[in-house]
């Protein structure tokens, strides 16, 4: 595939970090990419030779399975390690550990991490290609790129869509790459949820913060529902989520007040009947399932670019 836009980011670190441009460049190439999941044989040699390593310190079923199965389809040898199950257990340190796997001669490692800034830090200290698959609070920036994706999918354009953002938007390393996606696509970001979960200026971010769930979807075109983040919480932030559903949970009379033609997004996994309730999960407007087949594809492009450029500075 000749590639007549210079990508130059040997790192994917965030969403922050990408313009415009590039972002419009990964989903032009994603969705190139899209049609070898539907082939008989869903395999190309893109990347035969070629070593990729997940790295992950948090469960993932999505993330982790998505980039695994995008690598095997451009042929590359893939390789799965889990905090639980490497040395870090015994006390070695994040930086000597991919130091490391780094002296295996890997080209691409993925990390999933607890800690905001880990793959900022790696991509410091190792010559091996980064991709963020989720640090802390930070970022997560494949999956904003994913749901940027669906959605271009569907309205054809970003630009001058309404989208709202309900839920934990304080711990959601979703939510903040979602903003920083969404509005410099230009689009007009809205967020509600419990005070509690609503970080102290997200609007410099550029989004709106909404008084209310209501407020927040009215006249909305998409809607995006986001799981507590109680692993990241010390202490209980809200009363009971049986308050939370009843508040804040996106349910059919709620999106009276959207778009009719509204797309209801989640990152997952879903606590149904929590944030989202199961008809509005599994109905016509909802393209949770889309969001995960276009994982792929995204993670496909990405896999393909970083590899595309190393030995350039990100």
């Amino acid at each position: 595939m000749k590639d007549p836009y210079l990508f130059q980011h040997r790192n994917i670190l965030s969403i922050e970090q990408l313009s415009k441009s590039d972002i419009f460049h990964i989903l032009d190439t994603a969705l190139s990419f899209k049609e070898i999941s539907n082939r008989p044989v869903k395999k190309v040699p893109t990347l035969k030779g070629k070593t990729i390593i997940n790295f992950f310190f948090e469960p993932s079923t999505r993330t982790r399975l998505s980039f695994e199965i995008a690598a095997k389809r451009m042929s590359a040898d893939t390789f799965n390690i889990a905090a639980s199950t490497s040395s870090a257990q015994k006390g070695e340190t994040l930086i000597d550990t991919a130091r490391n796997l780094e002296a295996m001669n890997p080209d691409i490692i993925i990390i999933r991490h607890g800690s905001s800034g880990a793959p900022g830090l790696l991509s410091r200290h190792i010559k091996a290609g980064i991709i963020n698959a989720g640090d802390g609070t930070h970022e997560h920036p494949s999956q904003a790129l994913l749901d940027m994706m669906t959605v271009r999918d569907h309205k054809k354009e970003i630009k001058g869509l309404t989208v709202a953002i309900i839920g934990d938007i304080a711990h959601s390393r979703v939510a903040h790459s979602n903003i920083l996606g969404f509005t410099k696509m230009g689009a007009d970001v809205r967020v509600a949820g419990p005070a509690t979960f609503i970080p102290p200026h997200v609007d410099a971010l550029g989004a709106t913060v909404c008084a209310s769930v209501k407020e927040a979807v009215t006249g909305a075109d998409v809607v995006m529902a986001l799981r507590i983040q109680k692993e990241r919480q010390d202490d209980p932030l809200i009363p009971s989520l049986r308050e939370y559903a009843q508040f804040y949970g996106i349910n059919k009379s709620l999106l009276q007040h959207a778009k009719p033609d509204v797309l209801i997004m989640h990152p997952g996994p879903i606590n149904r009947g929590v944030e989202m309730n199961p008809d509005v999960a599994d109905g016509e407007r909802s393209v949770i399932l889309e969001q995960v087949t276009n994982g792929v594809a995204v993670r496909m492009a990405l896999l393909y670019l970083v590899m595309g450029t190393q030995g350039v500075s990100s």
